[in-house]
């Protein structure tokens, strides 16, 4: 039975194009997979622990070694990870926030990345490959080739090169310009903003249309 791991990080709420996005996703998945089942986790609401001096370190120990709290994270390490390899897809919502990825992803990012459990230790190789990996990325601005800010969006780049050892392979779906019919200084992008978040949605449709035929 198909499995899909849904995942938000905004902390707009329903304000939220990302979440928008993934809500859109997970119903295209849904109709596409019938009798398919679906863990959702939401990084906003239930944020996962940033690494500090504590337990940080847990995935550098070996687990005889560890203190409780090093213990613990390991722990929630291993159950994100066996998360992902539950899931044939898993759907993510990347906001962009101070053209970056919201902390709380970065976080989720940092623990998965765990020897022996997404990457083998002994040759480097990734684990958790042959898990389909959307990311559906929103901007509030315009970072794409001959904009003032090009290059500027330092997320879905990141993303990429974040999951990398554990053989993820991001596929990221972008709409831009998601300020634009909210801040009254971008409204003459309006136009630009409905034709992205248009082409978005035409992707996502496109995702699983072979499941469907």
């Amino acid at each position: 039975m198909a499995h899909l791991l849904h995942i938000d990080s905004s902390i707009q709420g329903d304000a939220s194009i990302s979440r928008k996005l993934t809500a859109h996703a997970a119903r295209r998945w849904t109709q596409a997979h019938p009798g398919g089942t679906v863990t959702y986790r939401d990084l906003a609401a239930e944020p996962v622990p940033h690494f500090d001096a504590v337990s940080g370190l847990a995935r550098n120990i070996p687990a005889d070694q560890h203190t409780p709290a090093q213990a613990e994270s390991f722990a929630l390490s291993r159950r994100l990870v066996d998360e992902i390899t539950a899931a044939d897809t898993v759907l993510l919502g990347l906001p962009l926030y101070n053209y970056g990825a919201p902390s709380i992803v970065k976080s989720w990012v940092d623990h998965i990345i765990a020897a022996g459990l997404s990457f083998d230790p002994a040759t480097g190789a990734g684990l958790l490959g042959d898990t389909e990996f959307i990311v559906l990325e929103s901007q509030g601005g315009g970072y794409g080739a001959g904009t003032p800010r090009e290059g500027w969006d330092h997320a879905g780049n990141w993303l990429v090169h974040g999951v990398s050892p554990t053989g993820l392979s991001p596929r990221i779906i972008t709409a831009e310009l998601t300020m634009a019919p909210v801040n009254p200084a971008m409204a003459e992008l309006i136009p630009l903003h409905e034709k992205s978040l248009a082409a978005a949605l035409a992707e996502i449709d496109s995702l699983w249309a072979d499941a469907t035929a």
